[in-house]
Order: C-alpha cells, then sequence, then structure tokens
C-alpha cells in the first residue's frame, strides 16, 4: 500500500510539473507576438507620419509665394501678420488671448474663427493641441501665423471626439492677440467681475431685450 501510494505521489508530481512548463512554454509566444505588434505598429506610425509630411511638403511646394519655416517640433509654418517690433513671446506664467481657425489640409473649415472665440490660455499649464502648445510660445503679439501640423501634433490617434477624426493633419492658423503675467491678468478679470456682473443684471430687465448669442463650442 506504501508503495502505491508512493508511486501515485510520485506520478502526480511528475504532471504537476509537466503542466507547468507546458504553460510556462506556452506563454512565450504571447510575449514574442506583443513585440511583433509593437514593431508594426511603430512601423505603421512611421508610414503615417511620411505620408503625411509628403503631403504638407506638397503644399508649401503649391504655395511658392509664402515662405514656410519647419520647426523643430515637426511643423510647418509661415507669417500672415508678422511684428518685427517685439522680442517678448508667451512664456510658462503668462496668459495668451488668441483666436485661431482649424482646416483640414485641402482647406476645409472644421472650426471657424467665431466658434472658438475667445482663447483664453494659461501657458503651459493647461492641457491643449500639443502643437498649438509649442506654436503659441513662438508669437509676438498682434501676428497672425498658419501653421501645418501632422496628426500626431494635433489630435492624434483619437480626434477631438467632436470634428476632428483619428489621423488628421490640420492647418492652424493663430492670431495672438495679446499675453500677460498671470497675476495682471487674474487681477483685471477679478476687477471687471462687478461690471460684469451689473451688465447681466442689466441685460436681464424686461425693458431691455437682448438678442440670443449663439453658443460657443470651444476646443483645447
Amino acid at each position: 500500500m506504501k508503495l502505491r501510494h508512493s508511486i501515485a505521489l510520485l506520478t502526480f508530481a511528475m504532471v504537476a510539473v509537466t503542466s507547468c512548463k507546458q504553460q510556462q512554454e506556452a506563454r512565450r509566444p504571447l510575449s514574442q507576438s506583443s513585440g511583433s505588434f509593437m514593431k508594426k505598429s511603430v512601423e505603421r506610425n512611421k508610414k503615417l507620419v511620411a505620408t503625411e509630411e509628403d503631403v504638407i511638403k506638397g503644399i508649401i511646394k503649391n504655395n511658392a509665394s509664402k515662405k514656410y519655416t519647419a520647426s523643430a517640433k515637426g511643423y510647418w509654418y509661415t507669417y500672415e501678420i508678422a511684428n518685427t517690433n517685439d522680442t517678448l513671446r508667451p512664456k510658462r506664467g503668462d496668459v495668451a488671448l488668441f483666436n485661431y481657425e482649424v482646416k483640414d489640409l485641402k482647406g476645409k473649415i472644421i472650426y471657424n474663427e467665431l466658434e472658438l472665440r475667445p482663447q483664453v490660455y494659461y501657458v503651459d499649464k493647461q492641457e491643449i493641441m500639443m502643437g498649438l502648445r509649442d506654436a503659441i510660445k513662438l508669437m509676438r503679439k498682434g501676428e497672425k501665423i498658419s501653421f501645418l501640423f501632422p496628426s500626431h501634433i494635433a489630435y492624434g490617434y483619437h480626434g477631438d471626439n467632436k470634428k476632428i477624426g483619428p489621423n488628421v493633419p490640420l492647418q492652424v492658423t493663430v492670431t495672438l492677440n495679446n499675453f500677460m503675467p498671470e497675476a495682471v491678468y487674474d487681477k483685471g478679470t477679478t476687477a471687471a467681475a462687478p461690471i460684469a456682473t451689473q451688465q447681466k443684471a442689466e441685460k436681464a430687465l424686461p425693458l431691455k431685450p437682448v438678442a440670443a448669442k449663439p453658443e460657443r463650442d470651444t476646443i483645447n
């Protein structure tokens, strides 16, 4: 009986070890598959970026009258209105006040300036489009610049969940109206708050009807 019991235990142990070994070996293809998937994903992204850059370079070539500059961040831009008198640009700790318009690379408007106006951006402290985050810091007060953003520095593979689909390169025209330190902006808005409250109260009076304003769909 003891011999049979020992044989049974030995057999069970061998089966368990074999089973564990098979499970461990079965996991290897998953790791290899995962690595293969990542490699293919990187290759697809490289091809996508190359394709978009070729389209952008074609647009630049077809607009020979405009001078485009390639940025170190991977986008291109041309000045519509340049400010050669000032040297200051927005930086972290400033608030930038700007308007912008968004088009696809064929020139079709996705968001017009009125839909997006106004934009108040605390530089480097708010989440906005990656390309725009860098572009704002490139500008001087009063300048208007058109930017060509590949999709990976626009809204990427997920789009903006509204009008911009996945992997869409964009043409964005930005006008930097003003910028100032946060303390100056915050002080100004605080001082203006009582006036704004009074104006809202006046507009609410039945003797002074005001036409309804269209809703603004602001994207960042």
